[in-house]
């Protein structure tokens, strides 16, 4: 955005710890404290006397006055929001931009009196409430506490925002009656819904606005950006939270409810649809369809995430507006991840691109393809690769003690581990790699190098499993003669963007195999495709439109398609059967019951794929269906691999066509269809 000159100011809050350092010890996950401020706070300036005032709890007083019904919200706790800014620079323009980040701190960090009588703990008690807020990053909220601080941060960061705003806004303008044709609020995901409610109090109880005014310029302030189909993205609160918490934000978000409610049942006359379309049901707030109702626009963040929320997530608000969903596919900053951790391939495209446009233009890339037949450019391609394998082997003996061979394949998975993502469907494919070689030592001729980074949610049992079973094999093929420059499983614990930037460029196969129709739209499909590394993958986010843009002939496609998996459900599902069916399969399904040499087995991982678990069914993301099409797209791979004048052809390919992907077309998008605004 700084870079098209386009003015913003992005808000959240200013975490002290973030998500988690992740440290493996004898296999398994452990989370550490992740003190980013320690050096990143450099780049932050405290603006004490820009702080605002965020109220929780408390009673509500009303009273009439002037023809106006009044709210006084009496005996709430204050935190004090202090915001600490950092200034983004942009490419080739004098324009910045600013990060600004809230700080939570007590209006009043001590009480004097319980401090004089020794209570010392007592007495600090409230500063240590409300620094709690801006403690972590993603707390967990599998229990009542965690669920309720993650609705005060929402809270806190969407109060503080939209307050300064306005205010900034009044100081400009004097009137807020003009707020929709001067700011837009886009919510990223559902984590800041709050605005909606939250603009309404202000227009309402500080600038004395009606209902109709009020609710009239919130719509037209307000886009949503959906991340994901996933039911438990789509966040709900207890009901009970939100009266206790924010009394004032539920009896508006209540009236929201209410309105939105009566324009649905108006509309459709159907009961489902009028559950369905609810902002409060059940006792629950549902904030995706809060986010529908009070915003002017909703998109996804690929071509088939947006048509998924269109006729399935969200069907009945997109059959009610269909002029308020839009899509716009996610990208990525080429000039960060290419030219800036690229130096080989940076310095090659500028070679046959006659200068630096493409920094400007990635467009510009498309122009490697002429180069497809020209062997002095593959030749080099394939010299920057090994380079930067050779760069990275290096990288990982000195600070991880693991030994690489630069000569096999690096074949590459991280991304967070979810069960959708499947990880597990790579895992099964590498013990049945294992199992060949056991009966035949010479299965395997080109050595293969299996890389995994991958942290799971603190709570999410199942992902932390998946990461000891990683281990377990990573352990198993390491003390196995017969592997030695054939096979290596290798697990990159911590997985984090500075060593993305180290890993991405030497990588030369991007596993991207979530079920299709799941949408793991994340981006680094497209920051791998950039660096020049062949995706093995799924029809699923944003592969689609690399798929458009790459042909079957440049990537390596396999299993079933967002439509065969919904048909696949409806049928009836019995992952059994294939179990029984195809003795490979069997075979590596067992592995998991029988254990590794560490001693360690997984049965519970069996019995989730077969039989189902917790009240997941058997084999959710269908990693059975797709596992023989999956080893088929891996022995594939390796077969084009041995051709490597093919094999580059494909990677400049990849290279060449990757600029459509770039966050500069996203950005300009947005400005151009959602918050209408010139830009560079």
């Amino acid at each position: 955005m700084t870079t098209l000159e386009i003015p913003a100011t992005g808000y959240s809050i200013c975490y002290e710890l973030g998500i988690f350092k992740q440290k493996i010890v004898e296999g398994q996950q452990v989370e550490l404290p992740d003190d980013w401020k320690g050096l990143g706070s450099a780049w932050l300036l405290p603006k004490p006397e820009e702080a605002q005032e965020v109220r929780f709890g408390g009673t509500l007083r009303e009273f009439w006055d002037d023809g106006h019904l009044h709210i006084v919200n009496e005996g709430a706790t204050t935190v004090l929001a202090i915001p600490c800014d950092m200034v983004v620079a942009g490419y080739d323009t004098h324009h910045v931009n600013t990060l600004r980040l809230w700080d939570a701190k007590s209006t009043k960090p001590v009480d004097m009196a319980l401090f004089s009588r020794g209570e010392y703990l007592k007495a600090t008690e409230e500063e240590a409430m409300a620094e709690t807020i801006a403690k972590i990053l993603y707390p967990e909220d599998n229990h009542l506490e965690g669920k309720s601080l993650r609705l005060k941060q929402q809270y806190f960061f969407v109060s503080a925002t939209v307050q300064y705003i306005v205010k900034k806004h009044l100081d400009v303008y004097g009137t807020l009656k003009n707020f929709h044709e001067k700011n837009v609020l886009q919510i990223n995901d559902t984590h800041p819904a709050l605005v909606i409610p939250e603009l309404m109090r202000i227009f309402i109880d500080e600038a004395g606005m009606n209902w109709d005014e009020a609710w009239s310029i919130t719509t037209q302030s307000v886009a949503y950006t959906n991340h994901t189909v996933l039911a438990e993205a789509l966040e709900r609160w207890p009901q009970n939270l939100f009266e206790h918490f924010l009394p004032r934000i539920w009896q508006i978000t209540m009236e929201i409810s209410r309105r939105w409610q009566k324009r649905v049942e108006d509309f459709y006359h159907d009961e489902n649809k009028t559950q369905r379309m609810a902002i409060i049901w059940g006792g629950e707030v549902r904030m995706a369809n809060l986010c529908i109702a009070g915003g002017m626009a909703v998109n996804g963040v690929s071509g088939l995430h947006s048509e998924i929320l269109k006729k399935d997530v969200f069907k009945d608000a997109y059959g009610m507006e269909p002029w308020k969903f839009q899509n716009v596919t996610n990208g990525i900053d080429h000039r960060r991840w290419l030219s800036e951790i690229n130096p080989g391939l940076d310095s090659l495209i500028k070679d046959l691109t006659g200068g630096d446009d493409y920094l400007m233009k990635p467009l510009t890339l498309r122009k490697l393809d002429d180069y497809a037949d020209d062997q002095t450019v593959l030749d080099r391609l394939g010299e920057i690769k090994r380079r930067n394998k050779l760069d990275f082997t290096d990288y990982a003996r000195r600070t991880r003690g693991v030994e690489l061979n630069p000569d096999a394949i690096f074949d590459v998975q991280v991304k967070r581990l979810h069960e959708y993502k499947r990880q597990l469907l790579n895992v099964l494919h590498i013990i049945a790699l294992y199992q060949k070689l056991q009966d035949d030592p010479n299965a395997i001729t080109r050595p293969h190098t299996f890389l995994f980074g991958a942290k799971a949610a603190p709570g999410y049992a199942v992902a932390k499993r998946i990461i000891r079973l990683i281990n377990s094999l990573a352990d198993q093929i390491a003390h196995d003669p017969i592997c030695k420059d054939k096979l290596q499983v290798v697990f990159l614990e911590n997985y984090r963007v500075s060593l993305a930037e180290r890993l991405m460029p030497a990588s030369e196969v991007s596993q991207q195999i979530s079920t299709a129709g799941k949408e793991a739209s994340g981006t680094g499909n497209m920051k791998f495709m950039m660096n020049g590394a062949l995706t093995v993958g799924t029809l699923d986010g944003a592969n689609v439109e690399m798929h458009d843009v790459l042909g079957d002939e440049n990537m390596f496609l396999f299993g079933l398609r967002a439509d065969e998996v919904a048909e696949l459900k409806r049928e009836g599902y019995i992952p059994q059967r294939l179990y029984n069916r195809d003795p490979q399969l069997r075979r590596c399904l067992d592995a998991l019951r029988t254990g590794f040499r560490d001693g360690v087995t997984y049965d519970d991982l069996y019995q989730r794929l077969l039989f189902g678990a917790g009240g997941s069914p058997a084999d959710e993301y269908l990693l059975l269906a797709d596992f023989q099409a999956y080893c088929g797209a891996e022995r594939q791979m390796v077969e084009t691999y041995q051709d490597q004048r093919r094999w580059n052809q494909m990677s400049l390919h990849n290279i060449a066509r990757s600029g459509i992907f770039a966050a500069d077309r996203a950005v300009a998008e947005y400005a151009d269809n959602i918050w209408h605004v010139p830009h560079r």
